[in-house]
């Protein structure tokens, strides 16, 4: 395998990966210091794996750019509705002033991704496309030496074709992890156990965009919803973001702290749509995107050690979402920000020797405007463990009461995958079929994520005991991996012994990883396929 050496090499191109190699070089350029900058991104083009609401907060955005003038920061938000919803009814609630969208923009996170992909190659950093971070390198003092990326061309046996393309590996003083949520690399690294790693809690993001007519688009409104249809003791919750030139961005999330195995988020988001406040707009109106992905939700006291030997996580790979505002890219655009600050300060200090522990990162984020945000909050996605309205209150009291003082911590006392019942335990739930207007199937709707998939490569859902997985999942769970999947990639038939059988269609993967997290004997392992695999989102 080749090598090549860069002083950062920076994998994922998502907003802190793209803000990190901005920093690096605009200030490499102040400070005259000559620092090579290479990021690299699995997916086929800049964007094409993002997928977020999104209302973004432009204020660590305005720090890299104070002339915004050409990006694509097109929607202010106008106004802000928060309602709890009943099967037919909404009530109103209040806005907590410091939860208010005043000032922030609707964007596609996508677009302004593939924007500052453009600002960073105009600053001399090297960006890489179609190309996914198979393996974390290490020197025998477990220093994070690099990364490797994964051949290209093998078949389902990992045998070369004519197709074939080796990887490479990529040797760096520093090499920052910007995977996002439940990166593979950072839980290579987790999993090494170098640092104490606390308990993280996820959540499965579903969205679809819109086209609505004129009459019915309100550019800049803002709406998010909790309750119906999510059982009170599941946490999560709506969006509708009107936006742009007619459409409408909808989705719901689901907290992957679920205790019931028949659960179905999918099926929950269409159920959904079929709300008054939903229906009436979606009646008249044409999907044009569909899509998913995980969020890490657990906030400051799930927050991982984020400064290794020759490594720093940023954005979702550290889990800096605040879901309180449910916000993450403000967060994931300072993280990227502060690495590259500390980083250019070792760098000027020692532009010649290997870069030690980054401990200014570290105290930057816990002591910065990304710990006191996250702080001050860090009671409320706990809170909901007890339910819908246990958690409101608890929100209630941390926001308006103690105004983010409480003088207590809670907890997350079991991982995603420990919180499913028995189906001995629970009852089932039935949900409608779709009527092919406002409701769909999940096939129907992976037609609009754009996917892209060689069936001839190998497998990239890694199941290590497949009859525990088909066997056990099935008598004790119902085999909730058929329905926690967004893509409908897990099937389970009867073979012609009789026996269950476990299909995977991975050609229909989104690249969420809720298997990853949810399977209850975490059996199944998400890896990334070959370079460029996988949806290719229209600016989402």
């Amino acid at each position: 395998m080749d090598s090549i050496e860069y002083d950062v090499v920076i994998v994922g191109a998502g907003p802190a990966g793209l803000a990190c190699s901005i920093r690096l070089k605009q200030l490499a350029i102040k400070n005259q210091l000559s620092i090579s900058v290479c990021l690299i991104e699995k997916s086929a083009s800049l964007g094409g794996h993002i997928l977020s609401g999104a209302v973004f907060d432009p204020k660590y955005f305005n720090e890299l750019f104070p002339n915004t003038a050409t990006s694509p920061l097109h929607t202010p938000v106008i106004e802000d509705r928060f309602t709890a919803l009943t099967s037919k009814h909404q009530i109103p609630l209040p806005i907590p002033l410091g939860l208010k969208n005043e000032g922030c923009f609707i964007v596609s996170l996508g677009e302004l991704c593939a924007w500052m992909g453009h600002q960073a190659e105009q600053l001399g950093v090297e960006i890489f496309t179609g190309f996914a971070a198979s393996e974390l390198l290490f020197d025998q003092n477990q220093r994070i030496t690099g990364i490797a990326t994964g051949a290209m061309g093998l078949d389902k046996n990992r045998q070369p074709t004519e197709r074939y393309q080796d990887g490479i590996q990529i040797l760096a003083k520093q090499t920052i992890l910007a995977e996002g949520c439940r990166g593979s690399l950072t839980k290579t690294l987790f999993e090494k156990k170098i640092a104490p790693t606390p308990t993280q809690t996820y959540a499965l993001g579903l969205k679809e965009v819109w086209e609505v007519p004129g009459t019915l688009h309100q550019r800049g409104l803002v709406t998010h919803t909790v309750g119906w249809p999510l059982p009170s003791d599941t946490y999560g919750g709506g969006w509708i973001y009107h936006y742009g030139e007619n459409k409408v961005s909808i989705g719901l999330v689901v907290g992957l702290d679920y205790a019931n195995p028949y659960l179905n988020p999918f099926e929950e988001f269409q159920c959904w749509k079929t709300h008054p406040i939903l229906y009436s707009l979606l009646k008249q109106s044409k999907r044009i995107g569909y899509g998913a992905k995980t969020l890490s939700e657990g906030g400051w006291q799930s927050i991982p050690t984020i400064s290794y030997e020759g490594g720093l996580l940023i954005g979702d790979a550290a889990g800096f979402m605040n879901v309180a505002r449910i916000k993450g890219s403000h967060h994931a655009i300072k993280s990227g920000i502060e690495a590259a600050e500390s980083l250019i300060n070792a760098f000027a200090a020692n532009p010649s020797t290997p870069i030690p522990i980054l401990h200014e990162y570290s105290q930057r984020i816990r002591t910065g405007p990304i710990g006191q945000e996250l702080f001050g909050v860090r009671n409320i996605r706990p809170g909901f463990q007890k339910g819908l309205w246990w958690g409101l209150l608890n929100a209630g009291l941390e926001l308006w009461f103690f105004r983010g003082k409480m003088p207590w911590t809670l907890t997350y006392q079991h991982a995603d995958h420990e919180r499913l019942k028995k189906i001995s335990e629970v009852k089932p739930i039935e949900y409608s079929k779709p009527d092919g207007e406002v409701t769909f199937d999940r096939n129907s709707s992976l037609f609009l994520a754009n996917l892209t998939h060689d069936d001839r490569q190998p497998e990239h859902l890694l199941v290590s005991n497949p009859s525990a997985t088909i066997d056990q999942n099935a008598q004790y769970y119902a085999s909730p991996e058929t329905r926690y999947c967004p893509a409908g990639v897990y099937e389970i038939n009867k073979n012609k012994e009789d026996k269950l059988e476990l299909m995977i269609h991975s050609q229909n993967c989104l690249h969420c990883k809720a298997c990853d997290i949810k399977d209850p004997h975490q059996n199944i392992q998400w890896i990334p396929p070959e370079g460029g695999s996988g949806p290719q989102y229209p600016n989402f």
